[in-house]
């Protein structure tokens, strides 16, 4: 059994899905699965797989491939698909970015000059004139308080962003693989068209044979070999545009895996039997209400809607005042700094003066401690000059040149053009739904109209073959008969196919499986 089961939630006219080849011959459900994105490529011609035909040798040699093996191929190849994921993992960025702004921000400054000439000193604020080094260090952090709610709605907003680009992929996804079942569709429908031309290529040929004999014996007219071999002619160049149909099928195939031409390869065959006409579940606005709780287009939009109401409160952050909270630790160092004085424990004596005693100088002098002057080194200095800061800084608009007021009203409309794309996108889905319902009641006419008629036409041949075997009607009426059977049996696979595959489509807008019994 064939599965695969996929959320389809991509409309079926976005992508132009023509009817005309009919349903989905398939006997299981179809579930997305990773496989390889291409095909190994066969010595043998490119053939579709014919139904109900035992598999030879030169079939052997060619890769088949099932439709869950094509869907996947094709989701792994496909180059919108791959932008898309790149789109969810951008939106899974800017989320967490969103969430990282609400931390403090560190950084580090360090600058190193040296200035010449007649200058200020920058650790002793002296005019000096002389070349001096400085290296500054910084240190600074910002933490946002309060910021009108931006940051938070920020999150809420890019979540949205997120959630709404998974949908707009599954859509896409969907998109992909509801391609390529159509034009998987078109080889299997193409496949059984020439099986049913072959077959009539055959009984032509017998008809040719014994109208031969019957010519040879003298008991038909030659003109009744003509128009036989003109009939089996006929029948020959059908199966020849039956066969260039499957072919342009399978390249249409190959395009929509992103497959170059000219790989051989055949399709799996699923037997498809014979529907049984009966009344749809549900009515259409049924439908349609199982569809907006499922379809991802149609989820995507409105989160789209809700992401761009949150960038309204984005943009209301702009009228309200900012609180934060900052730090610094600053140090500096100079080639120019205050020596260092160190005692040491000599005790120094130094004369001053004399003074005068009756008729004797008396010299005069002090006592004081030794010291010795030196450098501060790099590190001293920047721990001698440290300092520390902190601050609170509220910012309270006042007048922006309403900057602020202009991205609300912007913000705004953006919101209002989101709505209306999610109301377009609920009207293109209603009528969708509502023109696929119809579709089924006219494919479901059709079929029973065209069974009818294939009975009735088949009887009509059986007899007409019978008297012109028995040689009561010319070739030309056997000819007549014979035709409108064929036609009609090629009718009826189209609308067999036709029914089935709209049925489909309304279980598809339902996020039913895609099981075919």
């Amino acid at each position: 059994m064939t599965t695969y089961q996929m959320p389809f939630k991509q409309t079926l006219l976005a992508i132009g899905l023509t009817f005309s080849i009919g349903i989905l011959p398939l006997t299981g459900s179809v579930c997305l699965a990773q496989t390889p994105a291409s095909i190994t490529p066969g010595s043998s011609a490119t053939v579709a797989a014919t139904p109900g035909a035992a598999t030879n040798t030169q079939a052997n040699a060619v890769q088949v491939l099932g439709l869950q093996q094509c869907i996947d191929i094709a989701l792994k190849n496909n180059i919108t698909i791959q932008q898309g994921q790149l789109q969810v993992e951008s939106s899974e960025l800017q989320l967490r970015q969103s969430r990282f702004n609400q931390l403090p921000s560190v950084n580090a400054f360090i600058s190193q000059n040296v200035n010449s000439g007649y200058n200020v000193d920058p650790v002793t604020y002296q005019f000096v004139n002389r070349t001096i080094g400085t290296n500054s260090l910084q240190l600074n952090a910002t933490m946002p308080i309060f910021q009108g709610y931006q940051l938070k709605n920020t999150i809420r907003q890019n979540k949205l962003i997120r959630q709404a680009t998974e949908k707009e992929l599954a859509a896409t996804q969907n998109n992909v693989a509801l391609n390529v079942i159509q034009q998987y569709l078109n080889v299997l429908t193409g496949a059984e068209q020439l099986a049913i031309a072959k077959r009539q290529v055959e009984t032509s040929l017998a008809q040719v044979d014994r109208t031969q004999k019957l010519v040879n014996a003298g008991s038909a007219p030659e003109a009744n070999l003509y128009e036989i071999r003109a009939t089996l002619a006929n029948d020959q160049l059908v199966v020849v545009n039956n066969q260039n149909t499957v072919d342009l099928a399978k390249l249409a195939l190959l395009q929509a895996m992103n497959l170059p031409a000219g790989q051989p390869f055949e399709v799996e065959f699923i037997n498809l039997p014979d529907p049984r006409i009966e009344a749809y579940e549900l009515p259409a606005s049924e439908v349609y209400n199982v569809a907006k709780q499922t379809q991802p287009q149609l989820l995507g939009a409105d989160l789209r809607v809700e992401a761009a109401r949150r960038s309204i409160e984005v943009a209301r952050a702009g009228l309200y005042p900012r609180l934060s909270l900052s730090g610094s630790v600053n140090t500096i160092y100079s080639s120019n700094g205050n020596p260092k004085i160190t005692r040491t424990n000599t005790i120094v004596t130094t004369e001053i003066g004399t003074i005068n005693v009756g008729n004797a100088s008396v010299p005069v002098s002090t006592t004081s401690t030794g010291f010795v002057s030196s450098d501060y080194t790099f590190l001293e200095q920047l721990n001698n000059n440290l300092s520390q800061g902190i601050s609170l800084n509220l910012n309270i608009p006042i007048f922006g040149q309403r900057l602020a007021r202009t991205n609300i009203t912007n913000a705004t409309i953006q919101q209002r053009n989101a709505q209306l794309n999610a109301d377009n996108t609920r009207l293109q889905l209603r009528q969708q739904i509502e023109t696929a319902y119809t579709s089924l009641l006219a494919a479901s006419n059709r079929y029973q109209a065209t069974e009818a008629s294939v009975i009735s036409l088949e009887r009509a041949f059986r007899a007409a073959e019978s008297r012109y075997n028995a040689g009561a009607i010319n070739a030309t009426d056997y000819n007549i008969a014979k035709n409108r059977y064929d036609i009609a049996r090629g009718q009826l696979v189209q609308a067999k196919y036709d029914y089935v595959f709209r049925v489909k489509i309304l279980d598809f807008y339902q996020n039913k499986p895609l099981t075919f019994n």
